[in-house]
């Protein structure tokens, strides 16, 4: 299957990724090599990537997985072991896992000796399409999402489909909001593909949501105009996330679901404030109500979420910028709410 071009790397997929990955390490002279992992990836990811790879291995670090351990307590773990581990600025860290495992490993790589290369190899759906293109690195501040870390590119990224057999269905399930995001921003065909005939699982609708992104990404890559169309859904979904995993009370929710959530308000707030037509707003509901159950939000809830929404890193001025939709498959950027708004996007999810 073809790869995908960004800007100073390649995504590879399946056979490709393990030619590429192999040539590349022996054509560099790498001091040390670390492979990254936490305790699923370690026992389920592992075992069949040292058989794809054909090099030494100098050490496996490995973290706990989960968006709570996505902090620079974690980091600061990791660097201390690179450091005592005899890591040099010529040592390569692969790193092995989801999304919050890529991000925070490219982060820590990106700034270990003022950086070392990285090749980001993402074992679930949501990191194969989303996280695996861009360069965005980070880790969260408390409860808040992505609040610190810098854009910095991999060596490569390797996408292995066959890693999705490892998930839960419900790990499966979060990836898909992500490709249905993709759809809705930049491509109705796509989006009316998935949610009618599903399939996403596929190595061909995984390679279709990675150019999408990457197609934006080449024209944006810093998020100074377009690129900001990938927050659609993210403003208020970012928000919920955070209140959920911050609140006992609530059943703590994988990005996905958070994000599916956020991405049916704001179609709401589109409806409202761009023109979305209310036959399309229904659809785009319909769409994810096959897939993920609706959150129960009290009137208390919503008052906390909207008030996480001045924490947003997408806020400029004293402004929440939202992402929201003119049609399926054409985004604008940019705009602001007015706050009764909020609540009336509530409403019409909990109908």
């Amino acid at each position: 299957m073809e790869s995908v071009k960004s800007q100073s790397y390649d995504v590879h997929i399946n056979e490709l990724a393990e030619a590429s990955l192999n040539q590349h390490v022996a054509n560099r002279d790498y001091s040390k090599i670390f492979v990254l992992v936490d305790e699923n990836t370690k026992t389920h990811c592992l075992p069949k990537f040292e058989k794809i790879f054909q090099h030494p291995i100098d050490a496996i670090l490995e973290i706990q997985s989960g968006e709570e351990n996505k902090h620079i307590h974690t980091c600061l773990q990791l660097w201390e072991d690179l450091s005592n581990l005899g890591g040099d600025r010529k040592s390569l860290l692969l790193n092995l896992g989801g999304g919050v495992l890529t991000d925070m490993g490219g982060f820590v790589a990106s700034t270990f000796k003022r950086g070392i290369d990285f090749i980001n190899i993402p074992t679930t759906l949501l990191s194969m399409v989303d996280a695996s293109i861009g360069g965005k690195t980070g880790v969260d501040l408390g409860s808040l999402k992505n609040q610190i870390g810098v854009i910095n590119q991999p060596e490569m990224v390797l996408i292995f489909p066959e890693f999705l057999k490892t998930l839960d269905q419900r790990q499966v399930i979060s990836g898909y909001a992500e490709m249905l995001k993709h759809g809705l921003i930049q491509d109705k065909e796509y989006w009316e593909d998935l949610t009618e005939k599903g399939g996403f699982t596929d190595a061909s609708c995984i390679q279709r949501s990675i150019a999408i992104k990457n197609k934006v990404v080449l024209q944006d890559p810093t998020e100074k105009g377009l690129r900001k169309i990938l927050n659609f859904g993210h403003t208020l979904g970012h928000a919920i996330e955070s209140y959920c995993l911050d609140n006992p009370d609530k059943k703590t929710l994988l990005h996905g679901e958070a994000i599916a959530a956020g991405m049916v308000l704001e179609g709401y707030l589109s409806h409202e404030l761009r023109g979305l037509p209310k036959l399309s707003l229904d659809e785009i509901k319909k769409g994810f109500s096959k897939y993920f159950d609706k959150v129960d939000f009290t009137t208390d809830d919503i008052e906390a979420i909207l008030q996480l929404l001045k924490y947003d890193k997408k806020n400029s001025h004293g402004n929440v910028n939202f992402v929201l939709l003119q049609s399926i498959g054409e985004a604008v950027t940019d705009v602001k709410i007015p706050e009764e708004l909020f609540h009336k996007a509530f409403a019409y999810y909990k109908e």
